[in-house]
């Protein structure tokens, strides 16, 4: 299909920030928006000219509705990410999509057997920076990889705040974590592994800061930190055997940034000002490739990699939690 229609569960900040225009922009269409309130919905639909729906599952029922994005607190993803895929449509979920493996297989599964694209939503993926990085480490700058040091934290926000909210899926491992260990996969691979983790809780037994140590089969290892207690700080840098590279703001530049990659050697010191890029608009792009070429089990598998390390550094690190 050229044009994807797609309907949004929910009024969330970045469905309205981030996502919709994004949407627009990539040359698609936001046909309907569903709230549990459908005043709400009808408000917030209205300013993308979509259609406002009382109930969820009112929307999965619409004919004109091809695509479902799902930006819903994690304690809900599951079962709406199920609802929409059984109403045959393909599934955009924010991540982190589960807070467990097994449920990331099971819906993996379903969309595997009803010829469905479902894509776990980590739009920094699609900004043309990392491809910088990719490029200059394919053509030996900086040697063979040997490290990688991965990093996002925020300040603290209002105390009913969701990601405080256990109850919700709150803590920091799903909400900010999850960046860096997918931002790890990039130069470790597929067989990335968990060798090590720890996690801070506070009294309400959320995490609020951790860190976690990943290894290849090759020896490759990365660290990753994250939290949300934080000055607010999304970088990477990757050292190899003969220089390092390093990008300060990797996940969440604004589109009209123009990001720097700092390059540096035994006899070199290089900040390279790379082009401005949409990650949003790229990802949305990616998605609709997916659904039109029918290429959905590479999302599958990085879902199913992205879930299992994260339930590894929760088991390392002395706790566990339930999905619902």
């Amino acid at each position: 299909m050229d044009e994807i229609r797609f309907g949004v569960l929910g009024c969330a900040d970045i469905a309205a920030r981030k996502t919709i225009p994004a949407i627009a922009a990539a040359g698609h269409r936001v046909t309907a928006v569903a709230s549990r309130d459908g005043a709400r919905a009808e408000r917030f639909a209205a300013r993308f000219g979509a259609a406002g729906v009382a109930g969820y599952a009112a929307l999965l029922d619409r004919g004109d509705v091809d695509a479902v994005y799902v930006p819903l607190p994690l304690s809900m993803h599951a079962e709406w990410t199920a609802a929409a895929l059984r109403a045959g449509k393909h599934a955009l979920v924010e991540k982190s999509l589960t807070g467990d493996a097994g449920t990331a297989r099971d819906l993996v599964a379903l969309a595997r057997g009803r010829g469905l694209l479902l894509m776990e939503n980590f739009a920094f993926l699609h900004h043309a920076q990392h491809d910088a990085v990719r490029r200059l480490i394919a053509d030996g700058a900086i040697g063979e990889v040997r490290s990688v040091t991965a990093e996002f934290g925020i300040p603290p926000g209002p105390p009913d705040a969701v990601r405080y909210d256990p109850a919700l899926g709150g803590g920091c491992l799903l909400e900010t974590g999850t960046y860096p260990v997918r931002a790890a996969q990039l130069f470790l691979g597929p067989d990335a592994e968990v060798a090590g983790a720890a996690l801070r809780r506070d009294d309400r037994g959320i995490d609020v800061d951790g860190a976690a140590l990943l290894r290849d089969g090759a020896g490759v290892t990365a660290h990753c930190t994250f939290g949300f207690d934080h000055h607010y700080r999304c970088a990477y840098a990757v050292w190899g055997s003969a220089g390092r590279i390093a990008l300060d703001w990797a996940f969440t530049p604004p589109p009209t940034v123009r990001p720097v990659l700092r390059l540096e050697r035994r006899d070199l010191r290089e900040e390279r000002v790379l082009d401005a890029d949409d990650q949003f608009r790229g990802m949305v792009s990616a998605f609709a490739a997916a659904v039109r070429t029918g290429e959905h089990a590479p999302h599958g598998a990085a879902i199913e990699r992205q879930a299992r390390l994260l339930e590894d550094v929760r088991t390392l690190a002395g706790g566990t939690r339930a999905e619902r």
